[in-house]
């Protein structure tokens, strides 16, 4: 069942029908920025944690680990 506030978006195909009511969302440990994460039903589900009625991101694990793999080599530093 979907949450009824957050919309889901699967990054790169069709939406699961992830229940994220209930999902264990974390922050990073340094306690930098607004990105919150949860591991539901074998997804992975990402917000904003200023924000959270906003829709979650949902990557599979491939996905993830890309986005992980590519965000330590810098791939999207504005700066």
């Amino acid at each position: 069942m979907t949450d009824s506030i957050t919309e889901q978006r699967l990054v790169g195909g069709p939406r699961p029908d992830l229940d994220l009511s209930q999902a264990d969302w974390q922050s990073s440990t340094q306690g930098v920025g607004g990105v919150q994460i949860a591991f539901v039903e074998g997804y992975i589900a990402m917000r904003n944690r200023h924000s959270p009625e906003v829709p979650a991101l949902i990557f599979t694990p491939a996905e993830w680990r890309a986005f992980v793999l590519d965000a330590r080599e810098g791939e999207f530093d504005l700066t």
